[in-house]
């Protein structure tokens, strides 16, 4: 099997502006202006992590956003609450076929002009159950948005690990054999938690 890796963590928000000046001044996390989905109808800023990130996510057109799957679910999500996250693969064709999935393409425009591109699979089904990852695979020629480069203020920071709530089972035959960083408690789905690794010690980010 393909290997999984840990890639981000989906944040709704209802202002880009306002959420990063908050994460700043609570968390001392510095975020960079990420760019649009066009086919979604979504926004985003990006908080580097290195080998992950922390995205950022609110509703730039509420037209677009209502026809599509992803902008329905960050339109319909609680402002500040963990919505979602993905694990990378270097193989989602695999991936895709173990699971019955099917594939679809996805891009956003940086401020810069340049375009990142990727495929996922599993959206569907994360938006039902959070404690599911969605799969992802970058296109070769995309620069990762974690390696952006930035200095936050708490010092190097790495996320940790996540705490998962649902079902183990259906968790562990959705991701198959994988090393993650994640803890799992029984109860309803839900990705219930973020902890992150800086140089003062552990930063947990919940519901809040």
């Amino acid at each position: 099997m393909s290997r999984l890796e840990l890639d981000h963590v989906v944040i709704a928000v209802a202002d880009l502006e306002t959420a990063a000046q908050e994460l700043e001044a609570r968390h001392d996390l510095t975020s960079v202006e990420g760019g649009r989905h066009p086919d979604w109808g979504t926004a985003n800023r990006i908080v580097p992590l290195g080998e992950t990130y922390r995205e950022l996510i609110a509703v730039a057109d509420a037209v677009t956003a209502e026809q599509s799957e992803p902008g329905r679910w960050v339109a319909g999500a609680q402002p500040g609450r963990p919505l979602g996250w993905a694990v990378r693969t270097r193989n989602l064709g695999e991936v895709a076929r173990r699971l019955d999935l099917p594939v679809s393409a996805g891009s956003r425009t940086t401020p810069d002009g340049e375009v990142l591109r990727w495929r996922s699979a599993g959206l569907e089904q994360s938006v039902a159950e959070p404690a599911l990852p969605f799969f992802i695979e970058w296109d070769t020629k995309t620069p990762f948005p974690g390696r952006a480069r930035v200095l936050h203020p708490a010092g190097p920071v790495e996320l940790a690990r996540l705490k998962l709530e649902g079902d183990r089972r259906r968790l562990a035959a959705w991701l198959g054999e994988h090393h993650l960083p994640i803890t799992v408690q029984e109860g309803e789905p839900a990705l219930a938690g973020i902890v992150l690794e800086s140089p003062a010690g552990e930063i947990v980010l919940g519901a809040d």
